[in-house]
């Protein structure tokens, strides 16, 4: 018995050992091949990632196969190319804005970096096939019955690695291009013949791309996005008039206004100062111009308002099997208030030393936006505050008269911000940790600066399906059921709950067993409805997600990207035909292939960061007249 244990441990050991090394051999391979010994390289179960100077590659099996080591090579090749050959304000310069055009033109990009390897290097090309074979297996391509089943950016993309590299495509691969390969042939043969000429050089390379989506009849979404480029320019041009004659009377008296700012704030605790200045400056008039401005876009916000999801459902053929089983819930009901004073407590252990890091970052937040409230003064008036700037006229000449000063009405927007947390079960352990930290901090800093904030959640009632997959097998195995899951969508802080009430809510997310599958279309659909029944006239949305959609029942019965291909449209509809503003954060998955305001982060600690610095981003976007609407006065 003891010699069997022995045994045991010497073959764990010895497999244990065998895993460091081959870590360690990937490890300096894909830092030769990056050409920077700089980049750290990481093992995790997380998703592979690569941000900034950090790669991560997914950890093996306790017993790898040949497969699994071939894969993980290749995946850390294809990060080292694409950190050697890829220039990445080079492919943002030139990128189209469509959303079907930028996918096409991302994963080309990509298929270029991966092929120069593959045509230098033998058994890099061993690899990266067999992480390109591996990948189409995940999608199951191999079960694909039409066009609608395979992304037009995978087939095209594969079609280039063929053409670039010579190697044939991935046998899982071939079954799914096949619907695509003669319509994209027919259209742009010669386009793809030309790409293996400037597979050296990305400019030429990524001019070539778009060369290539004007011929897949893209052209439409490329000249979309040059008008919109334009359009910044010439309000540009049309702005300085108007801004130069507000700002003349300011340069006059700045060094007043400052000296009078200061006088007016001793009379007064600032913080109280500006929470009042926000309550009144939430109820403040338009001027007349702006009243006029409000009129014209009002007719054209409720008619987005309310057909921005109307054709999805039919356009995609996406359903729900069913809706009985679907639950919008508030946290208190999951469970009773004592065991979430528990995970509350249990949640505050878990933070640590961090939410002194979240807290810094929140304040800096805090003095972002309080520094952003529009303000404006009204000189030489008879009455009003005594300007003591002016004083010095009296020494001067007695007989002139005091001089008052008044504040005017400022417009500041009212502002909604809905933090939307994937509570997939992927998130278990540190990123729902961090992220409900980090939402527990910003609901309670938003909240002081005046901003309503609400927090929700999304995942689903069961594993695999649920009653909804019961209610389908005793009905006959209908076949294409759509969604096939129960929802589960959690309020763990409503717009108009104060913080101290919610707080103990947030500890939710630390309940065993919570967090099961993510089905991110739904959820933003129904965070979206609530934000357009708020009254306030600023909504911001802000999805934070560590992967695409993923349910084991739905896919299993459905087309692979179902799931993901009704999340690109919702995402498509509420950025470009509502007025809620979406921005994205994604946990070691790169989610900028589906928003066009996005931010990936590799290690969850730096979510709280990127959440303050996205969100400040926004307010600073709005005051600064690039936002959907300017503010009313100057700072």
């Amino acid at each position: 018995m003891s010699s069997s244990g022995h045994n045991s441990r010497k073959a764990a050991k010895t497999i244990s050992e065998a895993q460091d090394g081959f870590k360690r051999s990937v490890s300096a391979t894909v830092r030769a091949m990056s050409g920077d010994h700089d980049l750290e390289v990481s093992f995790s179960r997380d998703k592979p990632a690569l941000v900034g100077n950090r790669a991560r590659l997914p950890d093996l099996p306790k017993k790898p196969s040949a497969v699994d080591l071939s894969v993980t090579r290749g995946i850390g090749d294809s990060m080292a190319l694409r950190r050697a050959c890829h220039d990445e304000r080079l492919h943002m310069r030139l990128a189209p804005e469509g959303r079907q055009a930028r996918a096409v033109y991302d994963a080309v990009e990509a298929a270029r970096c991966d092929s120069i390897g593959a045509n230098r290097m033998p058994g890099v090309a061993d690899n990266i096939g067999a992480m390109l074979d591996d990948r189409c297996q995940k999608a199951n391509f191999s079960a694909a019955t039409g066009r609608d089943d395979v992304p037009v950016e995978e087939a095209v993309s594969m079609l280039v690695r063929e053409k670039l590299t010579g190697r044939p495509m991935p046998e899982a691969a071939r079954n799914a291009v096949s619907f695509w390969r003669e319509w994209i042939e027919e259209k742009a043969e010669d386009r793809l013949d030309t790409l293996l000429d400037d597979i050296d050089n990305q400019d030429d390379f990524a001019r070539s791309i778009r060369e290539l989506l004007v011929s897949l009849e893209m052209a439409e979404e490329l000249s979309d996005e040059t008008e919109d480029e334009q359009d910044p320019s010439e309000d540009e041009e049309s702005e300085p008039e108007p801004q130069d004659s507000e700002d003349e009377g300011g340069d006059q008296s700045d060094g007043e206004e400052d000296a009078s700012a200061d006088a007016s704030e001793q009379d007064g605790d600032p913080q109280d100062s500006d929470q009042t200045d926000m309550a009144e400056a939430s109820d403040a008039d338009f001027d007349e111009d702006e009243e006029g401005e409000d009129e014209a876009e009002t007719p054209g916000e409720t008619r987005r308002q309310e057909d921005v999801f109307s054709d999805i459902a039919a356009e995609l053929d996406y359903k729900a099997y069913t809706t009985t089983f679907d639950e919008e819930v508030a946290a208190d009901e999951l469970c009773e208030h004592d065991e979430l004073e528990r995970l509350r407590a249990f949640l505050d252990k878990q933070i640590g030393n961090m939410q002194r890091v979240v807290s810094r970052l929140a304040n800096r937040l805090q003095r972002r936006l309080m520094a952003q409230q529009n303000r404006s003064w009204d000189f030489d008036l008879e009455e009003g505050y005594l300007d003591p700037a002016r004083l010095s006229r009296i020494i001067i000449d007695p007989m002139q008269p005091l001089s008052f000063k008044q504040e005017q009405d400022t417009n500041f927007r009212d502002t909604v911000v809905t933090l939307l947390i994937d509570n997939s079960g992927s998130m278990r352990g540190r990123p729902i940790t961090v992220a409900a930290t980090c939402a527990d901090i910003l609901a309670r800093t938003l909240e002081r600066c005046g901003v309503s904030v609400e927090v929700l959640g999304f995942t689903t009632r069961a594993w695999k399906g649920g009653s909804s997959r019961e209610e389908w097998l005793k009905a006959g195995k209908e076949p294409g059921p759509g969604r096939l899951n129960d929802l589960r969508h959690i309020v763990y802080k409503s717009a108009d709950m104060p913080w101290r009430r919610a707080k103990p809510n947030l500890g939710l997310m630390m309940r065993e067993g919570l967090l099961k599958e993510n089905i991110d279309g739904e959820a933003l659909m129904w965070a979206h409805r609530r934000l357009l029944q708020r009254h306030e006239q600023r909504k911001i949305l802000m999805m934070i997600s560590d992967g695409a959609p993923v349910d084991d029942s739905t896919l299993s019965v459905n087309a692979g990207n179902y799931l993901e291909r009704h999340l690109r449209a919702v995402i498509e509809r509420i950025e470009t035909r509502s007025p809620v503003e979406l921005l994205a954060i994604g946990i070691g998955h790169d989610v900028t292939r589906y928003y066009r305001r996005a931010v990936t982060i590799v290690d969850v600690e730096e979510l709280a960061g990127a959440m303050t610095e996205q969100l400040a981003g926004l307010f600073e976007d709005e005051t600064s007249g690039h936002g959907p609407r300017r503010a009313a006065g100057r700072r």
